[in-house]
């Protein structure tokens, strides 16, 4: 027994010297060599001048120009909504002048359709009176024909009767005169 101890014993301490040299390998894994960190250290310092030399300005030229790219795309698409903008106000005044325009001539047709269809009753009434004054003159001109037919007849008549009932035969100038006395009758009896 007393040798498995020893033997466990120079094992552990093998073991301990193992761990205690993993311990610094991996504690120097993780913190670099002091020496490295010179080299390192200058070599970022020199690339980091040339960068800003040579490489920065190009960068930052290629930025302002996408930037000023950017900025003009936006102000073009700014105008071309103002002038849209501006476009639709026009249509939009246009419609309504359109509007009112149609309107207008709309208002001027049915101006013009009243004033036609009052011209055409004014004519047919002016037409229809027109005929009715003729109508009446004809009327009045055969009515004056019929009473002097009727005058001329009853004359006759009255003569005949007048002959008859006297007995005796008038001259035609005794006719004349009783024709004319009659028909001053007749005329007195229709101016009534």
């Amino acid at each position: 027994m007393l040798i498995e101890f020893a033997y466990a014993s120079a094992e552990a301490v093998e073991g301990g010297e193992k761990a205690a040299e993993g311990l610094a390998g991996t504690l120097g894994a993780v913190y670099p060599n002091p020496a490295d960190i010179w080299p390192t250290m200058v070599a970022f310092v020199i690339l980091f001048l040339v960068l800003y030399k040579f490489a920065f300005p190009l960068i930052i030229g290629m930025l302002d120009k996408r930037a000023a790219a950017i900025k003009e795309s936006l102000e073009k698409a700014e105008n071309t909504q103002v002038e849209a903008e501006r476009l639709l106000e026009e249509y939009k005044q246009q419609m309504a002048e359109a509007r009112g325009e149609a309107s207008k001539i709309i208002d001027q047709g049915r101006k013009v359709a009243e004033s036609m269809k009052e011209e055409i009753v004014a004519k047919a009434n002016e037409e229809a009176a027109q005929i009715v004054v003729k109508a009446r003159e004809a009327i009045d001109s055969e009515k004056k024909a019929a009473i002097a037919e009727l005058q001329a007849s009853v004359a006759d008549i009255s003569v005949a009767v007048a002959g008859k009932l006297i007995g005796e035969k008038l001259s035609s100038a005794d006719h004349a005169k009783l024709i004319e006395k009659y028909v001053a009758e007749v005329g007195g009896l229709n101016d009534n």
